[in-house]
């Protein structure tokens, strides 16, 4: 981690001369921010890590001479930092920059296919720069074959849920980190988990691809959160990027609602908006909700509305956050009723649940 006080020097590497100036701008534009050079390839890269000794790195993917996913693996074994990545926006883009998640990169940001539209960019390049300075550097994550969720295959939890109450609900909210997080946790999860709603902080056009990644490796379905979707056991809805995900009254459970509207904190979807829509909806006494690594403070207020209305709530322990800061706020606050380390939250989500689910009485709509 970066010590305090001090200047987050940067190296920048793109290809493109363009990008290379824009995000040099977009950098040089915060006062605790120093750009100590930029890099047309990996290779130039490499001599130039070694010589200045940056704290962080700003990553292309699409390079020619080597590519950016080879660069970030071998750099993440050989010498690893904070490494911030910018992918284009496109399908093979999205791929690319869910593998680079795995590999250890800590936050992956689109990249503006037009000059004039990097401002965007901007205020979202300094603090992905600085989250990934204070960033805790984890190993690559083992690639993990497709399941079968039919043949029960994949690492969940042998046991079956077993509940019949299909208003239990889990709520997650996770941001910097959380994408590797999260596969960690839904991997883990039953066929016949309670109805799951995830908000990850995404760009927008990577938001599918990481709903698509995670089906395949779960036992339970995940996709991309439509307007109208049922919750139901066996699903994980995923908010769309660039549109907050909502809990409402439906048929006998939970109706997901997704609409655009203003920022909150800076974000879009937010953690917040999911946990105070699922209380103002009588969802709490029935969830089991909690905040993985993250950027911030989003939701530690919606948690403690959660918790008013009778939630189990959690948050994610500092030593296995990437960032801890949406954590701290849901501990700080009082949200967080229990501190868990990522390798525990899995087996919490089941245990809790179906205590959620024996407890909770359900009363009509």
């Amino acid at each position: 981690m970066k010590p305090f006080g001090s200047r987050i020097r940067v190296l920048v590497v793109d290809d493109s001369a363009l990008a290379r100036r824009l995000a040099t701008e977009a950098l040089r534009s915060d006062p605790q921010i120093e750009v100590v050079g930029a890099a047309v390839d990996p290779f130039m890269a490499r001599d130039m890590i070694e010589e200045l000794s940056p704290d962080v790195l700003t990553l292309d993917l699409e390079m020619p001479r080597m590519d950016g996913l080879t660069f970030l693996g071998l750099l993440m074994k050989q010498r690893p930092m904070p490494v911030v990545v910018i992918s284009s926006l496109t399908q093979r883009g999205s791929e690319f920059a869910l593998e680079s998640l795995r590999l250890g990169a800590v936050d992956v940001l689109g990249k503006p296919t037009e000059s004039y539209s990097f401002g965007d960019l901007a205020p979202q390049l300094v603090s992905a720069v600085k989250a990934a300075a204070e960033a805790r550097l984890r190993p690559a994550c083992p690639a993990r074959e497709p399941v079968s969720r039919f043949a029960g295959g994949g690492p969940g939890n042998d046991a079956p849920l077993c509940s019949p109450d299909p208003r239990t609900l889990i709520l997650l909210g996770a941001s910097t980190g959380g994408t590797e997080a999260l596969r960690e946790v839904l991997t883990r999860l039953p066929a016949d988990a309670p109805p799951t709603a995830v908000v990850q902080h995404i760009p927008a056009v990577f938001s599918k691809a990481f709903a698509d990644r995670l089906n395949s490796q779960c036992r339970i379905e995940v996709r991309e959160a439509v307007d109208g979707d049922e919750l139901r056991p066996g699903l994980a809805l995923i908010a769309p990027g660039n549109y907050h995900l909502l809990v409402r009254r439906g048929g006998r459970g939970w109706v997901a609602r997704v609409a655009s509207g203003p920022m909150v904190w800076h974000q879009r979807p937010a953690v917040d908006l999911l946990f105070k829509s699922a209380a103002e909806s009588g969802a709490a006494p029935h969830c089991v909700a909690g905040v993985l690594t993250g950027m911030g403070k989003d939701g530690a207020e919606g948690l403690l509305d959660l918790l008013k209305g009778g939630a189990t709530t959690f948050a994610q322990d500092e030593r296995t956050s990437t960032v801890y800061g949406m954590p701290r706020a849901a501990r700080e606050n009082g949200a967080a009723k229990a501190i868990l380390p990522l390798d525990r939250v899995a087996n919490y989500l089941v245990e809790k649940s179906t205590r959620a689910a024996a407890l909770a009485p359900i009363s009509a709509p």
